[in-house]
């Protein structure tokens, strides 16, 4: 992998904040492998109390049920910290038009929480989950930073809200953050269930169970999905990455591009499937088409993904052949 000829100095403590989430559990479960220690801190609103139970044994590991928006929950989460992995949020497009409110105390005010918290206690890094989403309607491919357009969603606007404050505590306080803007990211772990249920995991799953999945649109918008790897070995490198590097935004993605359809054939032969879609409208707020350049961030992070699409999604389709019927409301 191209993380684990990563070495943090002996005794380095981490902190994941939405760790019982898809990223962040990952997360946990790397660098836990690693050796080094670990706190999470997360309040269930979205993560699953299955995605930790399988670290409290671990004589490294220490769990703060707790919530972001309460400022002595996040000084009690960094006390101690050498690094942060902030990845707590509230994601969904949709969601975020429905319920604006809550995504602004969450995202919002729950990462400057975070940042200050972090600051407070002299934490050596501070890495942030930011999304592709900040791109809003800029029509041009791949996206690149520096380049964006206008914000198409509440959720978009909280991350560049974040990416914002990042800056500013950067030059302000001298806390070395790091942005990273995810694109479509898939994987083990990722949550099959509900509405707002990212489209890999939730199409495995009806298939799985012979439903008729319906897509959004035509099928012919296309994403630039990224294996879970990937985004490990971003958040780590981030962590090794020099100050000169801190206070920006760099997108984190495999560089590729998948149409949807595609991808619901690539699903239904590697699954033995022969079930004809639905086609709904399309989801508003949603980009037509997503792929990043990655340049910045292997040059500035040493990102360099070693998982593409074809390799991951072998890697998530096994993994939920294997971990489906035990998902909450999963036949």
């Amino acid at each position: 992998m191209g993380y684990y000829n990563l070495e943090f100095p002996e005794g380095s403590k981490f902190l994941v904040t939405g760790s019982a989430g898809f990223i962040g559990s990952n997360l946990v479960e790397t660098l836990l492998n690693l050796g080094y220690q670990v706190r999470g801190l997360d309040n269930f609103s979205t993560g699953k109390k299955e995605n930790v139970e399988q670290f409290i044994i671990n004589p490294n590991y220490e769990f703060i049920e707790g919530d972001i928006r309460d400022f002595e929950t996040c000084m009690k989460a960094c006390d101690g910290v050498d690094y942060v992995l902030h990845q707590a949020a509230w994601g969904s497009v949709p969601r975020s038009i429905e319920m604006p409110l809550i995504y602004e105390e969450i995202n919002i005010k729950g990462t400057l929480n975070m940042m200050e918290a972090a600051r407070q206690n002299r934490v050596k890094k501070f890495v942030y989950a930011s999304s592709s989403s900040v791109y809003g309607d800029e029509p041009n491919l791949p996206k690149k930073e520096g380049k964006e357009g206008n914000l198409l969603s509440p959720y978009a606007l909280t991350k560049m809200v974040n990416e914002e404050y990042g800056k500013q505590f950067t030059k302000l306080y001298g806390l070395d953050t790091y942005g990273l803007r995810y694109f479509n990211v898939f994987g083990r772990r990722q949550d099959p269930n509900g509405v707002y249920a990212a489209v890999i995991p939730k199409f495995i799953k009806q298939l799985l169970n012979d439903e008729q999945p319906t897509i959004n649109g035509d099928g012919k918008q296309s994403r630039d999905f990224t294996f879970i790897e990937n985004v490990i070995e971003a958040n780590l490198k981030a962590c090794k990455a020099n100050s000169d590097a801190a206070g920006q935004a760099y997108n984190i993605a495999y560089g590729g591009r998948e149409f949807l359809i595609d991808i619901y054939t690539h699903l239904l032969n590697a699954l033995g499937k022969d079930i004809q879609p639905i086609f709904g409208p399309d989801r508003k707020g949603d980009i037509k088409h997503s792929n990043a350049d990655i340049s910045k961030a292997k040059e500035m992070l040493g990102y360099d993904p070693e998982w593409n699409f074809a390799r991951g999604i072998e890697a998530a389709i096994d993994w939920y052949k294997k971990n489906l019927g035990s998902l909450a409301g999963v036949r």
